[in-house]
């Protein structure tokens, strides 16, 4: 079978104040402004290879615009196209910024997803041209700026089932699930298009409403990086929401904050690669450390918080906080 997706390429972010989040990309998290087309703002890391890697785009709330992936191939492309469309699901075809031809679809739970092959690669002006063959562009001089974009994690009424369908349609690899220690439900799931742990996390959401973000994640090389971004976060007034510390399913060290429209960012690094072809996914319960490898600190309560609002909470890698967990399980304890 044909490898359809290679690796997670930008997340699209809606904002209620486009500048205003741009601003604190820029100053506080270390991005570049790459390009502005009408009124979208493309941002870059220092080691992105391509033109960008997040879109900040206008809208009433903080939402998922869309996540996109690179194919394996241009006949890849075709071939998701063919599945989708087989699957039952809309495809529009498109000619997208900087990546030609893409297409587009809202999966079965709601959630915009992009594909495309074709990238335009980024070429380093001169006075940031790294003197590194391999790095893109010079290295960022705001402490702890990540080097590229790394995960999102939705959430979704079905985790199992969603984790299935875009293994099934997609491809992705699921590589790990968190069930409660008192209830058979599963919480929280990764796939993968790759070696990684997870570029697409899905925690299991209580709301009625579709297609929602938990989070989006960036890349730091080492874990001296992140506890200097921690520092430098703490020293320039903005609060870290959880962490550092280290999740269980995948061992990156972790730390999560907010932009200002109050859209979640997680900065990671660490973890380890998975090369087995024909994985079979673990189960981890919150007990085991599905979250906090120490199992030393519960996850705050606003980590189920989940974008844009809605009428319910999600639950979060750790499982469910007592305070939610007549809200949020009761629906499913009941269809079994």
């Amino acid at each position: 079978m044909i490898k359809l997706l290679s690796h997670l390429s930008y997340v699209s972010i809606t904002t209620p104040d486009v500048e205003a989040s741009v601003e604190f990309y820029k100053t506080h998290v270390g991005l570049t402004e790459a390009a502005r087309e009408g009124d979208r703002v493309y941002l870059r890391c220092w080691g992105d290879y391509y033109a960008y890697s997040v879109v900040i785009v206008p809208g009433d709330e903080p939402s998922l615009e869309t996540m996109a992936w690179r194919t394996s191939s241009a006949e890849a492309l075709d071939e998701a196209g063919k599945r989708l469309e087989a699957a039952g699901i809309e495809v529009e075809w498109f000619d997208g910024f900087k990546i030609g031809r893409a297409l587009r679809f809202v999966g079965p739970w709601g959630h915009p997803m992009t594909l495309h092959w074709d990238v335009e690669r980024h070429q380093a002006p001169g006075h940031t041209a790294s003197i590194y063959p391999d790095r893109p562009e010079k290295r960022s001089k705001i402490a702890g700026a990540p080097r590229q974009l790394d995960h999102v994690t939705i959430a979704t009424s079905d985790v199992d089932g969603f984790a299935q369908w875009y293994n099934e349609v997609l491809g992705f690899r699921i590589m790990a699930r968190t069930v409660l220690d008192e209830a058979p439900i599963s919480v929280f799931s990764v796939l993968t298009t790759n070696e990684k742990s997870h570029d697409l996390g899905v925690v299991l959401d209580g709301s009625s409403r579709a297609g929602r973000i938990n989070h989006y994640a960036f890349w730091v090389d080492t874990y001296e990086e992140l506890l200097i971004a921690a520092d430098t976060l703490m020293e320039n007034d903005i609060a870290i929401e959880y962490g550092p510390s280290i999740h269980g399913i995948g061992e990156q060290t972790f730390l999560y904050y907010r932009e200002p429209s109050s859209m979640r960012i997680e900065l990671n690094t660490g973890g380890y690669r998975n090369y087995v072809p024909d994985w079979t996914p673990n189960t981890w319960k919150p007990s085991l450390g599905s979250s906090n490898l120490y199992r030393n600190g519960a996850m705050p309560m606003s980590m189920t918080e989940s974008f844009p609002a809605a009428d319910g909470p999600s639950a979060t890698e750790e499982g469910v906080p007592e305070e939610i967990r007549e809200a949020l399980l009761n629906p499913y304890t009941q269809h079994g």
